[in-house]
């Protein structure tokens, strides 16, 4: 085993926060820590917690990012960080977000000589097209990459993102896989009396969606493929989980659709093994950990072809992966999968297809990654 490391994680989202990044950034903390290392966290306070030092932690102040209600950012906190690494220097930093905080703590690491990865887990210059701001796209692209080309390290979820950013001028990338609890999402969680609430029929299929209810997540295609499904199957559902600025406009649209709110431990599991196939309609994720969870709880899956579905997602044997952007096909694929005789049998292919991404493993690459970085400085 490799020595023992001391990493600092800075973020701007944190449990209770509900979103891909939150959740991916807490299983490497955990993932570390089982590991042995020792894992100190520089966060935003969540609602009642003061801002301060306390049990390893640093919690800063935050503030609401505007036209995204839920979301905060971190405000720059170089006086304390610098304190705080001067007292105890780590051996690495992780900046998992782009926000001021993680811009600071980057600016500390640098200026100390403390080795810093940066995590690539959204796309910002995608998000500014979709609220109305396509202008800024190529501007906010380039503050991401001044962002994460201070960095010593990259880390990005898969070889095609890899690739995209290498052609937009990102450097020192490291691919860092994704990795999903098996046993936290199981077709053991199915719920019978879940599917009566949702007003499931004998016969006919659920079809799930999970993320924020928000414009990038593309969900007025989920509800399209919905509805070409339900013309020839009339009893099919459809359970939105999750929140989001877009559920008053799709619920006072389809109020034959159930939204069951953010969902998370045991409830989460039950609504994911309690359906009977996944869509997923986002164009805009760099990962999308929805994915394997879903396919981890063995349903059939319909989503684009690239992120965690390009990854995973054998067309045809566990749903269907669409080419990207394919809006008809789309469509198309949720009609003809949802109307399968072998649901199950297919959702027993996609579950055999993620068990073996362990987080342990990912948590052991991660730390080897990071010892790397610390290698060269030591040697300077």
């Amino acid at each position: 085993m490799p020595r023992s490391l001391h990493v600092e994680i800075v973020t701007e989202t944190w449990a209770p926060d509900v979103n891909g990044v939150a959740l991916a950034v807490r299983m490497l903390a955990d993932g570390l820590r089982a590991q042995g290392h020792r894992v100190g966290m520089v966060r935003i306070a969540r609602g009642a917690e003061p801002a301060g030092e306390d049990r390893g932690e640093l919690r800063v102040h935050g503030s609401p990012v505007p036209g995204y209600p839920g979301l905060r950012f971190g405000l720059p906190a170089a006086g304390r960080l610098r304190a705080r690494w001067n007292a105890t220097r780590p051996d690495a930093v992780y900046i998992a977000t782009e926000g001021p905080l993680g811009w600071s703590a980057l600016n500390v690491a640098n200026q100390l000589g403390i080795p810093a990865a940066t995590g690539f887990h959204t796309r910002f210059d995608d998000y500014a097209a979709q609220y109305g701001a396509r202008v800024l796209s190529p501007w906010v692209l380039a503050w991401m990459r001044r962002f994460h080309n201070r960095g010593d390290a990259t880390l990005v979820p898969t070889a095609e993102l890899e690739r995209q950013l290498q052609d937009k001028g990102f450097t020192r990338l490291r691919r860092l896989g994704r990795a999903v609890d098996t046993t936290a999402f199981h077709p053991r969680w199915r719920s019978t009396g879940l599917r009566m609430e949702w007003g499931a029929q004998v016969g006919a299929p659920v079809l799930l969606a999970v993320g924020r209810l928000a414009a990038e997540k593309n969900l007025d295609l989920a509800i399209a493929g919905f509805r070409e499904l339900q013309s020839c199957r009339p009893g099919t559902r459809l359970v939105l989980v999750g929140d989001g600025p877009e559920r008053a406009r799709l619920q006072g649209a389809n109020p034959d659709i159930v939204f069951t709110g953010v969902l998370q431990g045991a409830r989460l599991s039950a609504a994911f093994a309690s359906a009977d196939m996944f869509v997923f309609p986002s164009l805009t994720e760099t990962f999308g950990n929805v994915m394997l969870e879903a396919m981890a709880s063995a349903l059939p899956c319909v989503a684009f072809d690239y992120g965690a579905a390009g990854e995973h997602l054998w067309n045809g044997d566990h749903g269907a992966s669409v080419p990207f952007g394919d809006a008809e096909g789309f469509v198309q694929a949720v009609s003809r999968v949802g109307t399968l005789p072998d649901l199950a049998q297919r959702g027993a292919a996609a579950r055999r297809a993620v068990q073996g991404l362990d987080p342990g493993d990912v948590a052991r690459d991660f730390a080897d990654l990071l010892g790397g970085l610390c290698a060269p400085r030591a040697a300077a």
